[in-house]
């Protein structure tokens, strides 16, 4: 499901080579996966009608100057569900009301829309994905606590 995402999300800013090498490596991936939900970070998911549709994942951030103590890793649809709440319901299950930052990539305008419904602002930074992820130029959006 994580990979039919990517490909629906980013099919038209990454390679096809990028999704091929993905593909080839979904085996370890899964077992990456196995070890990432064991770990410190909250997770959520969402089926319709016992189908994977939706991911999630949140947790202590990781950058320098996190600009707050919970970063959401990633959030997930499948484009079948978008406009459904799916997203939203994702999002309030891993981060609830807290203070959050992420990182979303710059050519992602229905991402970026989402989240700043959500309270979510451009914080000025700027950085390039890695050589794998082919260097796409992402920018971190940050929000209060809700309500707080």
């Amino acid at each position: 499901m994580h990979f039919q995402a990517w490909q629906e999300s980013y099919g038209h800013l990454l390679s096809e080579k990028f999704f091929a090498e993905r593909k080839a490596h979904l085996p370890q991936r899964i077992e990456q996966y196995r070890t990432f939900i064991a770990g410190p970070n909250t997770w959520a998911v969402a089926d319709v009608g016992g189908e994977l549709v939706g991911l999630a994942a949140a947790g202590p951030g990781p950058d320098e100057d996190r600009p707050g103590e919970t970063a959401l890793f990633m959030l997930y649809a499948l484009q079948r569900v978008h406009g459904t709440g799916v997203g939203q319901a994702l999002l309030d299950a891993v981060i609830g009301r807290e203070a959050a930052y992420l990182w979303v990539l710059e050519d992602n305008p229905r991402a970026q829309a989402f989240y700043r419904r959500n309270g979510f602002v451009p914080d000025g930074r700027r950085e390039l994905l890695p050589p794998e992820w082919e260097e796409l130029p992402e920018i971190r959006m940050v929000r209060p606590a809700v309500g707080g």
